[in-house]
């Protein structure tokens, strides 16, 4: 899995501290931001603020301690992505959605299809 580089300023880190103290979800728009957000997390759970390169390699099971919720696109078989989306929704969901997204046609990789997948805390 390649490193990407990140940068979370002070009022990021702020804004989803704040939210997840006051028991708000926090959502990732993209694979990119749960690797950086999973990979600047402390130990009492805080976000930090900063700037850097994740080599996060995320998949099943993974004990994930900051993002509620993610929104990704459709991601192509057999790919670290996909085990990624299958540590955080769990493989018998992945799976399922995968099948049904095949059934109605939806289209997968970059410019494709996205699904929203709302965690369980």
């Amino acid at each position: 899995l390649h490193e990407e580089r990140y940068r979370i300023s002070q009022e990021t880190a702020a804004a989803i501290n704040r939210s997840r103290a006051a028991g708000g979800r926090v959502w990732a728009v993209g694979t990119t931001v749960v690797r950086t957000l999973e990979s600047a997390v402390d130990d009492e759970g805080c976000v930090q603020p900063g700037s850097g390169t994740t080599g996060l390699f995320i998949r099943p099971p993974f004990n994930f301690q900051v993002v509620d919720c993610l929104l990704t696109n459709f991601h192509l078989p057999r790919s670290t992505l996909l085990m990624l989306v299958s540590a955080f929704a769990g493989y018998d969901n992945t799976m399922a959605a995968y099948q049904k997204a095949v059934m109605f046609g939806y289209r997968f990789y970059s410019y494709g299809d996205a699904m929203a997948v709302v965690g369980h805390r």
